[in-house]
C-alpha cells in the first residue's frame, strides 16, 4: 500500500494522516521547552530486515525477546520515537509531539544537550547498508513540511542521529540522501506558501 499522496497536518501534537499507536515510553518535556529540532533515525528489527511489525512491538514494549536472537541484545530497552515511516510510506505516530519521546539518548545539538527535551524524533524503517524507498523520502518531506508549519523554530534544524550522538550512533547512515531530501522539502515548502 503506497501512501505517497497523503496530506498531513499537526493538530494538538498529533499528526493527522498518521496511524496512532501509543507507546508507554515517553514523559513530559521540561517546562517552557520549545520544539526546535527534528532528528532523523533509521531502524530495522532484526537489523537490515524489514516488515514483521517488530518495530511497532518494540516501541510498545511488546516485543517477544525470544522471536529472534538479536532481540535478546536489546531486551528490556524502553525506547520510542514520535514517528515511524515504514518502507511502504505509511506513517505511525507513537508519542504526541507535546511529549518527550525516548529516541536520542545522550546527545547534543549546537552545544545544547539532551536533544529528547526539545526535538521530534522520526524513524525511517531502514538500515545503514541499504537505500531507502523513494516513497519514504516523499512522505518524510511532507511530514517535515507540516511540522515546520506547526513548530517554526525547526525551519533550519534537521539532524541525523549520528550528528547529535557522533561516535555512538551512525543512523540515518550513508544511504540517507540528505541533498535529495532537502530538495524535496524545499519543493513542499514552496507549494505550502
Amino acid at each position: 500500500m503506497q501512501h505517497s499522496a497523503a496530506h498531513f497536518q499537526v493538530k494538538n501534537g498529533q499528526l493527522l494522516g498518521a496511524r496512532f499507536v501509543p507507546s508507554p515510553n515517553f514523559n513530559d518535556r521540561p517546562a517552557h521547552t520549545e520544539i526546535q529540532l527534528v532528528v532523523i533515525h533509521n531502524i530495522s528489527l532484526p537489523p537490515s530486515q524489514f516488515g514483521g511489525g517488530y518495530i511497532e512491538q518494540f516501541f510498545q514494549n511488546q516485543l517477544d525477546w525470544q522471536a529472534h536472537p538479536y532481540f535478546q541484545t536489546i531486551e528490556g530497552m524502553q525506547v520510542s520515537a514520535h514517528l515511524l515511516i515504514l518502507r511502504s510510506g505509511e506513517v505511525l505516530q507513537f508519542v504526541n509531539f507535546n511529549d518527550r519521546a525516548w529516541h536520542a539518548g545522550r546527545s547534543s545539538y549546537l552545544g545544547k544537550k539532551e536533544c529528547n527535551d526539545y526535538s521530534i524524533g522520526i524513524e525511517l524503517e531502514g538500515s545503514d547498508d541499504q537505500p531507502f524507498q523513494s516513497v519514504q523520502y516523499a512522505v518524510l518531506a511532507q511530514v517535515v513540511a507540516s511540522l515546520q508549519q506547526a513548530y517554526p523554530k525547526i525551519q533550519q534544524h534537521l539532524a541525523g542521529h549520528s550528528d547529535i550522538a557522533p561516535g555512538r550512533k551512525t543512523d540515518p547512515g550513508p544511504y540517507f540522501d540528505w541533498h535529495y531530501f532537502r530538495e524535496l522539502l524545499q519543493q513542499k515548502k514552496s507549494t505550502h506558501k
